[in-house]
């Protein structure tokens, strides 16, 4: 129906109704001065006569307007609200971060947020005062100590063998028979050999 004719008040007894005649955009029925026409439907329900029918579609045809007004009001709240908003500056991005943080903080006060973070403090204490949780620890600690000694000492042991190898003379390191005498060959050509034969 036409907005402009409808009377929008809702306490009003013509509330939602427009001009006589048309057709209702729910049930496809036929609308005679404000109430269906009970001639349009066929068949009625088991256990109604007419006249209910009637009252029913009478009732269902106000509602029915009553809910396309409310749409209409509601839609010009909306643009009432967009134009109000645009006026002050906000946009859809302030409000979706104070809407995240509103509901941040909402969380956070909850009482299963609360229960939550609670009993996963208790759960902490519990296994990081266990005894197999110091011993793992323990354990953890001790082979990554040990495993800092033995790239230090690696590392240690490689640049000692380089500085060696950088001692010799262009020459030297040109001269095969030399080289294979260095004690650093001798330690390298043992380690191949060693990895060729196992």
């Amino acid at each position: 129906m036409d907005p402009v004719g409808q009377d929008i008040n809702l306490n009003s007894p013509n509330k939602g109704l427009g001009p006589a005649g048309g057709v209702d955009s729910l049930t496809g029925v036929s609308v005679e001065g404000g109430a269906m026409g009970v001639a349009a439907v066929n068949t009625l329900p088991p256990g109604l006569t007419e006249e209910e029918a009637e009252e029913l579609y009478s009732e269902l045809a106000k509602v029915e307007e009553e809910i396309n007004t409310l749409r209409q009001v509601l839609v010009a709240k909306e643009k009432h609200s967009a134009e109000l908003k645009r006026k002050l500056g906000l946009s859809p991005l302030n409000e979706l971060k104070q809407n995240i943080t509103k509901g941040w903080q909402d969380v956070q006060t909850s009482n299963a947020y609360v229960r939550t973070t609670e009993k996963l403090g208790e759960w902490n204490e519990k296994v990081t005062g266990s005894e197999l949780y110091k011993k793992t620890s323990e354990t953890l600690s001790v082979a990554g100590q040990k495993t800092t000694a033995a790239f230090s000492t690696m590392g240690t042991v490689l640049s000692r063998k380089l500085g060696d190898m950088s001692n010799y003379s262009i020459r030297q390191s040109i001269s095969m028979p030399t080289m294979r005498n260095s004690p650093t060959f001798k330690s390298f050509e043992d380690k191949v050999g060693n990895i060729k034969l196992g």
